[in-house]
This record gives structure tokens, C-alpha cells and sequence, in this order.
């Protein structure tokens, strides 16, 4: 699964209907939607589509026509998005209608140009689920174990100081693993 992290925007001109394509990370998408209601308040459609993980890791998909024949522009765009795998991303489509009516699979194509241009335009990032835990860890053994952590490309988040180091790390399940079992006797992750 893939994710984007910023932005991204795409113009594709079709038959002098215009389709003003927007990526964003899905936790923006109500922020986009309104910012451009508001930059483009003589379009006539704002379609749109989006995909995220819930808390239970189940995919959420949501998408809306806003007025163009139905089937013809958010499940199009949907479809995009699912074929390149994306997560946590929401895609918003501006149309200025141009004059010339596309037809239901003259939509269909376009949106889905659309998004596909938008997309290949965009930095892709491989979706990771991570975790947090921690790590005790005497003052002696610091730099050896920060050393290993940073081998094995885990996080430190937070380091708090007391009798012995706290190390607050982030990493996905199979870097814990690996981490567990290098580590020397007597250390172990823990959650809190």
C-alpha cells in the first residue's frame, strides 16, 4: 500500500472542459474541499474520492459524482486510486464545463485521466504501520544500543532521562523482531 504526504495538482484539458485534479493526504480533504469552493466558485462539479484505514485497519472508501451522470466521475476516480494501491489519500476534481458534452464514457475516461495524472505526478511512500514501545536501557549501554537501533532504521522518538534511559521508539512489528533479538540479556521492549 502506498500514501502521499503533501499535495499535489494536475490540470488536463479535455474537449475545453477542464479538470482541475487535487491529491491530498485524506486527513485534508475537508480543508481542500472548502479552500477550493472557494478559489473556484464558478466551477460546475466538485467530484471526489478518498480511501483510509480506520482504527481496525479496515479500508474506508467514500466517493460522489456532485452532479455528473452517476457512475461516471467518483467511482471512476475511486477505481484509480484503489489500482495504485493509495491509503490515507483523497483525490478532489474541479470541472469547468467547457461547451462540449463528453458523453457517460467521455467522463468516465477523463476523470480517470484525471486522477491517473495526478497521481503520477505525486511522490509515492510505502505505507508501514507503525507502533510505539520502549526500551530501558542503562546509562552504560546507551550508545551501544542507540548504535544498533540506528542499524536497523528505528525511530528514537523521545529519550527521557531518570535512574536509566528511556527510549521511545517507532517502527513497524518486523523491526521489533529484529531489534528483540539482537538486543543484549536482560533488555526487552515493552509497551509502556
Amino acid at each position: 500500500m502506498n500514501y502521499i504526504n503533501q499535495e499535489y495538482t494536475h490540470t488536463l484539458e479535455i474537449k475545453k472542459s477542464k479538470f482541475i485534479a487535487h491529491i491530498v493526504p485524506y486527513s485534508q480533504f475537508n480543508a481542500l474541499m472548502k479552500r477550493l469552493k472557494d478559489q473556484h466558485p464558478k466551477a460546475r462539479h466538485f467530484v471526489y474520492a478518498y480511501r483510509y484505514l480506520n482504527a481496525f485497519d479496515q479500508i474506508v472508501e467514500n466517493s460522489s459524482d456532485d452532479g455528473e451522470p452517476k457512475g461516471t466521475s467518483g467511482k471512476p476516480s475511486l477505481k484509480v486510486l484503489e489500482g495504485a494501491k493509495l491509503i490515507n489519500t483523497a483525490v478532489i476534481i474541479v470541472r469547468y464545463f467547457g461547451g462540449t458534452r463528453l458523453g457517460t464514457g467521455g467522463l468516465v475516461r477523463a476523470y480517470g485521466d484525471a486522477v491517473n495524472a495526478v497521481i503520477q505526478c505525486s511522490d509515492l511512500h510505502v505505507y508501514k504501520k507503525l507502533k510505539t514501545q520502549y526500551l530501558h536501557v542503562e546509562y552504560t549501554l546507551l550508545s551501544k544500543i542507540e548504535y544498533m537501533i540506528s542499524l536497523l532504521d528505528i525511530d528514537i522518538i523521545e529519550k527521557q532521562f531518570d535512574i536509566d534511559v528511556v527510549l521511545q521508539l517507532s517502527a513497524t512489528q518486523k523491526e521489533y523482531d529484529n531489534l528483540s533479538q539482537q538486543l543484549p540479556l536482560g533488555l526487552c521492549l515493552s509497551d509502556a
